[in-house]
């Protein structure tokens, strides 16, 4: 049973404008091992945390790095999701995540499938 669904986009330029004004955004939004990637996968990244807010509800209180956005050895993307956000998911019976991610022509978009 579908849960929630989230979708999102990120202008990768505007992004990058935000991150270049207040640089430790960086910090407050990304794990060390999200940070390293480069700014168009930290668009997409941005935007994949943002669709699962919204596939969850969009409820106050989740941390930023209770997010994390990992690839697998073949580079699909997945959630690896911990503290409040998977308190979130937990008490709507969320039991799998999906997540696409793309980035072209200047913007990143996210969908987020939660599942029961």
């Amino acid at each position: 049973m579908i849960i929630g669904i989230g979708v999102d986009v990120c202008d990768v330029r505007r992004f990058a404008e935000a991150v270049e004004r207040r640089p430790r955004m960086v910090e407050r939004l990304f794990t060390p091992l999200e940070a390293a990637h480069s700014m168009a996968s930290l668009a997409a990244r941005f935007a994949a945390k943002e669709a699962l807010a919204k596939a969850l509800g969009a409820p106050p209180g989740m941390s930023w790095h209770d997010a994390e956005v990992q690839t697998d050895s073949g580079g699909r993307p997945f959630f690896v999701i911990t503290g409040t956000v998977q308190d979130r998911a937990r008490a709507l019976g969320v039991r799998t995540v999906h997540l696409s991610l793309s980035h072209d022509a200047g913007i990143a978009s996210a969908m987020v499938v939660c599942e029961g």
